[in-house]
């Protein structure tokens, strides 16, 4: 059976502006890549500050998380979160470290927990006068489950659409609050 390719086109989605589609997709050695090219609103600067706000990661989603553990560490941050996904039974572990990128954005990596893969990485650059934020957007995720992966990625493409929605309405209200 062919797993489908979930779309969404460039353009203005909502209140979200892709510049590149999202493009969710099970990957033919497991797990579920997502990618996308976004506009925020505010200079890198904004966007990074909502990104490192390691501890108000579970705000910036739908799906209902509680951070366990924050620990920075010679510039890695280790992050322990818990997610209850309605796809899932119960709490699941996710154990991550991320680290800025060198030019602007951020990188996490699986360190252990309920997750064969997990890798999102951010980066991020000026646009326009300054005043915005193009970001490269790349997840890959592949929890332990015996969940197809196409399931999966249909969930995915929803909630990845919620939290750039979510990262977008904090960025603006960052920027509406510096004027």
């Amino acid at each position: 059976m062919l797993s489908p390719v979930v779309h969404v086109w460039a353009g203005e989605v909502g209140a979200i502006h892709l510049l590149r589609e999202l493009v969710v997709q099970a990957e033919p050695t497991g797990g579920v890549r997502a990618t996308a090219t976004l506009l925020f609103p505010g200079n890198p600067s904004v966007l990074h500050s909502i990104l490192t706000e390691y501890s108000k990661w579970p705000e910036l989603f739908e799906t209902k998380m509680r951070m366990a553990q924050v620990a920075e560490r010679e510039g890695h941050v280790l992050t322990d979160v818990y997610i209850s996904h309605p796809l899932l039974p119960g709490e699941q572990r996710l154990i991550c470290e991320s680290q800025v990128l060198p030019g602007g954005g951020l990188v996490t990596e699986l360190k252990g927990g309920d997750f064969k893969q997990y890798h999102r990485a951010w980066k991020l650059e000026a646009a326009g006068d300054g005043s915005q934020t193009r970001a490269e957007f790349e997840l890959l995720v592949e929890p332990k489950t015996m969940m197809p992966d196409w399931v999966i990625a249909v969930a995915m493409e929803r909630e990845l659409n919620v939290h750039f929605r979510l990262v977008r309405q904090r960025a603006l209200d960052r920027v509406t609050k510096e004027r």
